[in-house]
């Protein structure tokens, strides 16, 4: 409809009013690191109400206009402060009932009062998690929106925010899936919406650090560290590690490349025996006479793959692990340091060493947790199944998610490995949309493999895949006693296989119903699932390419795709039950291979 028709009703006639929504996008290049920063939780009760048609963005509602041009009163359709309150983070599937399987948008309202602390301050809005589509308003003006699920972003609201006075604050997070989105439409879990993980106001001076990444430098001396540093203006940078004694200062670029490798004392390696962390801080001194600093804990390791080994700290490690969604029977897709703590024990009486998170960014507490726990992590972008290779906002919606999650967690010494996707047909689109994100992850990140959870070619029965040779370690999924029946065929693959490059088994296992017994025959017993595992584990002692395994899957979940009398609801292939306690039989299996490995 032509805006200049007289009879024009923008509400309800401007189908493309989404548009308006997606010139301001708060991807990675707005993102500043809130690690080691001082932060002001606005986590808590927030007015909430569903809104299935997208009104509040169609309509304006953030705008709160209730008069008319000539002063008369409006009816209008909301009422924001009277509107039922829910907590923040929290996913409105879990605490509604009746918005279980809502897949709309939901519209989160409240105020907060700003009073600047120095003059020239700069305040930014830090949102860590919200799915998948998020659109943020600040005092009836729009700020811009955020669209991935899992990665954190970044609003200056340095124009938008009024001092010493209360602010309105007004989220709008749309948990529609789509073909064309990261993920697709179509995924093996549950689609939790809202703002599940936590949002905060920082505070930095007018210049600041945007973000900084400190490693080893990979050159196999384990004896020279490197700091990568980007600000948004002039000046000096000093870095700090008084337990090395490092005091080292240097002038930064205006474009915010700033490189050295300062020669430490003793340096005492990360790993999962020892996982040393050292305190580290970092000034940025600028021009205009401001100072920002950070700190963080931060340990030092080199990872990399050789032959058919992965090698930490010059060393052959074996990943004795087990792949885990971020999905609980009470909270959803929200977690806390309780819960990751949790799962690293049940990992640990496994006695694994290493966790596939799977199958997106999992909370940022997660990696801090195992730097400190001295647990592995593969972290992962959803790029799963059959997405939309060939359309060029998909890819851009991948490699931002990728960017957000690598400067997110980068100086975390337990993530050791990037992955591109998982369970993508092998295609030509395909290719190049993956090939490209290898190519920028070792751009932000040299230091660490790359790796996609892949398909076996069925035809050939071996482990082969184009991808595999942009990648550093191979990732293979494959369900054989399971989705396969006949396991001989996994047999097959791995006798004609000898890749050039290690391999990690990043899924195998089947269904259990916890309690469920009956022959090794009988699908969805403790029984069968126990068999399986017996026979898979027996046969990968066989072959020395196998650098680890990342089984499917530590605990059972939500799934809206599966509902037999097993299921009913849920992926029942956990080794523990949703419940997070009972653990099946299978467990044992995998605790006696890997105390063994």
């Amino acid at each position: 409809m032509d805006e200049t028709s007289e009879n024009y009703v923008a509400d309800i006639h401007n189908a493309g009013y989404e548009s308006e929504y997606t010139k301001t996008m708060l991807d990675h290049r707005r993102l500043i690191t809130i690690a080691g920063r001082e932060s002001e939780s606005l986590n808590g009760k927030w007015f909430f109400h569903a809104d299935p048609y997208d009104t509040c963005r169609r309509a304006k509602w953030f705008k709160e206009i209730r008069h008319d041009g000539n002063g008369a009163e409006q009816p209008v359709d909301w009422d924001f402060d009277a509107w039922e309150r829910i907590s923040v983070p929290d996913t409105w599937n879990i605490r509604e009932r009746e918005l279980f399987y809502f897949e709309g948008s939901g519209i989160y309202v409240r105020d907060f009062c700003y009073v600047p602390k120095e003059t020239g301050e700069r305040p930014f809005l830090c949102f860590e998690g919200a799915s998948y589509e998020t659109s943020v308003f600040l005092n009836g003006i729009f700020a811009g929106t955020h669209d991935g699920g899992s990665t954190p972003f970044t609003v200056d609201i340095g124009d938008l925010v009024k001092a010493n006075r209360q602010n309105r604050l007004l989220v709008v997070v749309d948990a529609r899936r789509s073909r064309f989105r990261i993920p697709m439409d179509n995924t093996d879990w549950f689609n939790y919406g809202g703002l599940y993980r936590g949002v905060y106001l920082i505070r930095t001076p007018k210049d600041y650090i945007k973000d900084w990444f400190l490693r080893l430098v990979p050159d196999g001396t384990f004896s020279k560290i490197r700091l990568d540093c980007g600000v948004s203006g002039r000046g000096k940078i000093l870095l700090e590690i008084p337990e090395l004694g490092v005091r080292q200062e240097a002038a930064i670029a205006a474009d915010g490349s700033c490189v050295f490798s300062p020669g430490p004392g003793k340096l005492i390696l990360w790993s999962p025996d020892n996982p040393k962390l050292y305190d580290v801080s970092l000034s940025f001194h600028s021009e205009g006479g401001g100072t920002d600093r950070v700190t963080d804990r931060v340990g030092f390791r080199e990872i990399r793959a050789k032959g058919q080994h992965i090698l930490l700290n010059g060393k052959k490690i074996f990943l004795k692990g087990i792949s885990v969604h971020e999905d609980h029977y009470l909270l959803g897709k929200t977690t806390n340091p309780e819960i990751v703590r949790a799962t690293i024990r049940d990992l640990k009486e496994m006695n694994g060493n290493y966790l596939r998170l799977a199958h997106y960014p999992h909370d940022r507490c997660f990696a801090r947790i195992a730097d400190e726990e001295g647990v592995l992590l593969w972290e992962e972008i959803p790029v799963y199944w059959a997405v939309a290779f060939h359309h060029q906002n998909t890819y851009r919606d991948a490699e931002n998610q990728l960017c957000e999650l690598i400067l997110r967690d980068r100086n975390r010494a337990s993530v050791i490995i990037w992955s591109v996707g998982n369970e993508n047909a092998d295609t030509k689109d395909r290719l190049v949309f993956m090939s490209n994100l290898v190519q920028k992850a070792r751009t932000l990140d040299e230091t660490r493999l790359v790796s996609a959870a892949c398909l076996v070619n069925t035809t050939k029965l071996k482990i082969e895949d184009p991808l595999s040779a942009f990648l550093d370690v191979t990732g293979v999924n494959e369900y054989y006693g399971w989705y396969e029946r006949d396991f001989g065929k996994l047999s097959a693959i791995l006798a004609n296989s000898d890749p050039e490059k290690p391999v990690i088994i990043t899924e195998f296992g089947g269904g259990a119903r916890s309690g469920q017994r009956g022959t090794a025959d009988d699908l969805f017993s403790e029984d069968c699932q126990k068999a399986l595992y017996q026979k898979q584990v027996e046969m990968f002692k066989q072959y020395p390419f196998i650098a680890g395994l990342s089984p499917w899957i530590l605990y059972d979940f939500r799934c809206p795709r599966r509902f037999n009398r097993y299921q009913e609801g849920y992926n029942r292939k956990g080794l523990i039950d949703a419940d997070r306690k009972t653990k099946k039989a299978a467990f044992y299996v995998m605790q006696a291979f890997y105390r063994e490995r």
